[in-house]
């Protein structure tokens, strides 16, 4: 398996993955709009290939922590896995690498709203425990943080996504 940056020739596979693995056409158009946004960072959007074929992706962008003072932090979402290659540790590879560039580039914080068991391997928690608020009605299980070496733990306030997520989580 590689792990590479996209780049505009795997749109479409890119696309098909999040279209199998999530069924439908949110999630493309959620990344269609990142990417046409201030938001998006081309080095932390991840894409699994395995014999040249794209398997899995992965995207963090720019959202914002607003409190007494605005944050500029990360969401890790969407993240995709072709369905013929779940269960084989891909989702969690680009993970830790989409985690690693995101320390290299001394980010600070990582929000994510997903599975707990799968996102605590990862030392992903619940955001409350941080003073941070999700923007959503969820279970507070569901709406974690990832604390990068950058984060200053006196950052508190509610999450504000940008509307290229409208889609999902408005």
């Amino acid at each position: 398996m590689n792990i590479r940056c996209e780049i505009r020739s795997d749109d479409e596979a890119i696309a098909e993955v999040n279209r199998l693995a999530f069924s439908g056409e949110t999630e493309v158009k959620i990344i269609e709009a990142i990417r046409e946004s201030e938001f998006y960072i081309p080095e932390l959007a991840l894409i699994a290939e395995i014999n040249n074929l794209v398997v899995g992706h992965i995207i963090l962008s720019y959202i914002h922590l607003i409190g007494d003072d605005t944050l500029q932090v990360l969401a890790l979402a969407p993240l995709a896995v072709h369905p013929q290659f779940q269960k084989q540790g891909i989702g969690s590879e680009l993970v830790k690498e989409a985690l690693a560039k995101a320390e290299n580039k001394q980010e600070a914080l990582v929000i994510v709203l997903g599975h707990p068991n799968f996102y605590r391997r990862f030392g992903f928690e619940p955001s409350v425990n941080y003073g941070i608020a999700s923007p959503f009605p969820v279970p507070q299980e569901v709406f974690m943080v990832k604390p990068l070496k950058n984060y200053q733990n006196n950052h508190r306030g509610k999450v504000v996504y940008p509307p290229a997520f409208s889609g999902s989580v408005d």
